[in-house]
């Protein structure tokens, strides 16, 4: 099994920066997708950005050029900057893993405030 922990979440300013960070452990697999998804207030979980062990990088449209995806694959981390925050980027964001199946983490709150 695969355990993912974030960090970094908390109340912004619109325009502000925030940094999440996702430390996995357990039945780690390289070559694994990791990513980030976020789960805005009365909404559905959406994909926010993912990236593979060779940093190949997906973004949702809404985030692109504002948000940038990275790992570090001797750390089994992943991070999430991001910057210029709008308020609808509020939610929960949660960490994710993919290999074989799909594990998210209990996800860390961002809220931005105007």
């Amino acid at each position: 099994q695969v355990q993912l922990v974030e960090s970094g979440g908390g109340l912004v300013q619109a325009g502000g920066s925030l940094r999440l960070s996702c430390a996995a452990s357990g039945s780690i697999f390289s070559g694994a997708v990791m990513g980030w998804y976020r789960q805005p207030p009365g909404k559905q979980r959406e994909l926010v950005a993912i990236i593979t062990r060779s940093e190949y990088t997906t973004y949702a449209d809404s985030v692109k050029g504002r948000f940038a995806i990275s790992r570090d694959n001797a750390k089994n981390m992943v991070y999430l900057q991001m910057n210029s925050l709008k308020l609808k980027d509020t939610g929960v964001y949660s960490c994710y893993y993919r290999w074989k199946a799909d594990t998210w983490g209990q996800g860390t709150q961002v809220t931005v405030s105007s």
